[in-house]
């Protein structure tokens, strides 16, 4: 009975492992074709089309939410060497603050915690893993039917930038359905976690972390200065 779970974990290891390079070749093909169909040009159109100040502000935007600097440490988040680190809080205006602390100065630790449980939960899920193979292949076997340049489909010419459109809707319908549990479960995993450490964390003592300001330079006080020497006269 050892011999037989041994020898299914290892060929479920195999699937697996086999599924994932399926994956990986399947994605580098699918960016070569993308490239050759021009998929690239559109979208550099489209970004040059764009007004230059909506551009600055979605850059500085995106420079704001996801600086590296707002991702605190997990000795921080979980509180490694604080007296009291999680408690209940029961006054409902003091709760109500400490929920809105928290989200802002934890929200890029939250997101990071549900990008992992996505992550985990894809690797452990094989139909989802042999879905994205499969759609690897219908990828590979589009491309290789309009190699030169399109493909009959009874009777009717349909050219590989064409296939190209037409299969990615397809994979965005596909996606959609395969990860749509992964995507709930994890959504809602990851909320009851955020929610819990959310409402439990007393991160009160960092409150005044992001008011900081740092102060360069050397500040010398002269006895002889002029401002000192103008207050002694008032005061005389």
């Amino acid at each position: 009975m050892t011999e037989d779970s041994s020898t299914t974990s290892s060929a479920n290891s195999g699937g697996i492992a086999g599924a994932l390079s399926a994956i990986s070749t399947a994605s580098s093909t699918i960016k070569n074709a993308w490239d050759s169909s021009g998929g690239s040009e559109v979208l550099s159109s489209v970004h040059s089309n764009i007004p230059q100040g909506t551009k600055d502000y979605l850059a500085d935007a995106k420079n704001k939410i996801f600086n590296r600097q707002h991702l605190r440490s997990p000795a921080v988040f979980f509180g490694i060497g604080e007296e009291k680190p999680f408690y209940l809080e029961r006054i409902p205006s003091l709760v109500t603050e400490r929920l809105r602390h928290n989200v802002a100065f934890f929200y890029l630790n939250y997101i990071l915690l549900t990008a992992v449980l996505f992550g985990l939960t894809l690797l452990i899920s094989p139909s989802a893993i042999i879905g994205l193979g499969l759609l690897g292949f219908a990828w590979m076997a589009v491309i290789k039917a309009t190699s030169e340049g399109s493909m009959q489909v009874k009777g009717i010419t349909i050219t590989q930038k064409q296939a190209s459109i037409g299969m990615g809707g397809l994979s965005v319908l596909v996606l959609i359905w395969l990860l749509s549990h992964i995507f709930w479960w994890t959504l809602s995993t990851s909320g009851f976690l955020t929610g819990v450490h959310c409402l439990l964390r007393d991160a009160s003592m960092h409150k005044d972390e992001e008011d900081r300001v740092e102060m360069q330079g050397d500040l010398s006080l002269d006895e002889e200065a002029t401002f000192l020497n103008t207050s002694a006269g008032s005061m005389a």
